[in-house]
């Protein structure tokens, strides 16, 4: 027995519906020996049957009609008679759409001689509390962040944009699992180009399930086998409400609390939350601290390889022998010497990740104190090479984002390899190869390096500084589209003089 449309007699929709959700215990049928009769379909576990209790099932049998339903021969009347009183409910007419409505922990109400079924959302699972993302700390700012919860977490969007002009489209990508994706724009603020391929580059993919955003960040993002990403994520957010009123899109996938923001540039994975809470001058003096430590992240074993073991004409004298002392006995080159301690940080940072948050970072720190310590003495290591290591470690903690810090720890490999290999003249060859695949790079049409390559002057003031608020009047001209202006003019701060001043 096949059928497309739902019959008017509910014994056979019964028997579908049952050959649908056949061995899914989960699945309930509950049935009402009323007159007429009415069949209830829901999951159990995610339907709150205490308002299925209360809301549904009370006002039909007892309430306004003591009678069940022998004077409504129609679902309609239902409605009308407000026998149910739940906020959202749509009428379907398909078998499809009765047992889609029912996976997505909604109830379906069948009654006796109706060719059509109510779907009403009584949605009611375990749900996690709105917290401090763990992963996006800041010393100023926001302490709300996503949860696993869609709605919730649009919710948490539209206080911070309270505007007709935000919009959210709905669509639904995974053969098995069905997740629900919403594309959030503010309309007139967004590139018209970049939504339209934001749109149909989700719209073709094709998968069984969809776990978590990084399964949609994969299928979407240009460039699947560069380091860099090209795609922002977060858990904040103030952050998703910042980009989209600068014309980014946000991608938010139910069942996670993290939200994707298109497109992202380089210097979006150098930017921290709290830069645009503080004031402009303590935000452009850490940004600066902060780019001499992501180049010491990248370069410094590098350099360290380089001079030692090629230009030791470049090294102060004094410098050069306490190096050398310290070598004394050391059994490898210094390239290997350095790859091996920078191959354990990496791995003691690892660990400390994995083990339980409780003793996750003591081990990592008295792991590598520990193991720095006794390699020196046994004189497998060098006392340098491990100074050098642990800056290069501090050093890579100060960048903000972790899927960007990530690869800088990558890349930090290729360049040691090539500092051992050429010198000084491979870490320009490889600083060379590193900034043109940089300029290649694009996202969602938008050049990687904007607003520096290509160049656009205004935009300038939220790169390498952080203008004040009230100068930056204009949004990033390749990311917005008509509606441009952030701030009007004229609104820097003019203090009143007193009397008698000139």
């Amino acid at each position: 027995m096949r059928y497309t449309e739902l019959s008017t007699e509910l014994a056979i929709n019964e028997k579908m519906l049952r050959e649908i959700f056949q061995d899914c215990s989960d699945i309930v049928f509950r049935t009402i020996s009323i007159s007429p009769k009415i069949l209830l379909i829901y999951l159990d576990g995610l339907t709150d049957t205490k308002i299925l209790d209360q809301v549904v099932l009370q006002p039909i049998i007892y309430d306004e009609n003591p009678d069940g339903l022998n004077s409504v021969t129609k679902l309609r009347g239902i409605i009308q008679q407000q026998l149910v009183a739940i906020s959202q409910v749509q009428t379907v007419s398909k078998v499809k759409d009765v047992a889609d409505g029912v996976l997505k922990a909604n109830i379906t109400i069948l009654v006796e001689g109706e060719d059509k079924a109510l779907v009403a959302d009584l949605k009611g699972f375990e749900k996690r509390g709105i917290e401090e993302p763990a992963a996006e700390v800041s010393v100023r700012g926001p302490r709300d962040g996503f949860t696993e919860t869609l709605r919730i977490n649009t919710s948490l969007i539209r206080r911070r944009i309270r505007s007709a002009e935000l919009k959210m489209e709905s669509i639904t990508v995974g053969q098995y699992s069905q997740t629900d994706i919403v594309i959030a724009y503010i309309h007139g603020v967004v590139s018209n180009t970049v939504l339209e391929e934001v749109r149909n580059r989700i719209k073709q993919i094709q998968i069984d399930g969809v776990m978590e955003s990084g399964f949609i960040e994969e299928f979407i993002e240009d460039v699947p086998w560069s380091p860099f990403p090209q795609i922002q994520n977060t858990e904040r957010p103030d952050v998703v409400s910042a980009s989209l009123l600068e014309g980014k899109v946000a991608i938010i996938v139910d069942n996670t609390p993290f939200v994707l923001i298109v497109p992202m540039n380089f210097w979006t994975g150098l930017q921290a939350v709290e830069d645009y809470y503080e004031r402009s001058i303590y935000t452009t003096f850490i940004r600066f601290i902060r780019y001499s430590l992501v180049n010491m992240s990248l370069l410094l074993p590098s350099l360290y390889v380089a001079l030692t073991t090629f230009h030791q004409q470049l090294i102060p004298t004094n410098l050069l022998i306490s190096i050398a002392n310290s070598r004394e006995g050391v059994p490898f080159p210094t390239f290997v010497e350095t790859l091996l301690m920078e191959f354990m940080f990496e791995g003691l940072r690892e660990a400390g990740i994995r083990m339980p948050k409780a003793v996750g970072s003591a081990v990592s720190i008295v792991g590598a104190l520990v193991i720095g310590q006794a390699a020196v003495q046994a004189g497998i290591v060098s006392a340098p090479v491990v100074i050098v290591v642990a800056t290069t470690g501090i050093a890579s903690f100060a960048i903000p984002r972790y899927n960007f810090g990530t690869a800088y720890r990558m890349l930090r490999f290729p360049m040691l390899i090539f500092a051992g290999l050429l010198g000084l003249y491979g870490i320009i060859s490889g600083l060379f190869i590193l900034i043109i695949h940089l300029l290649s790079l694009r996202s969602f049409g938008v050049p990687y390096m904007s607003p520096v390559a290509p160049q656009t002057l205004r935009s300038l003031k939220d790169v390498i500084i952080r203008a004040p608020r009230w100068s930056m009047n204009r949004r990033p001209a390749y990311l917005s589209g008509a509606n441009r202006t952030r701030i009007p003019e004229g609104q820097q701060p003019h203090p009143k003089r007193k009397r008698g001043d000139k």
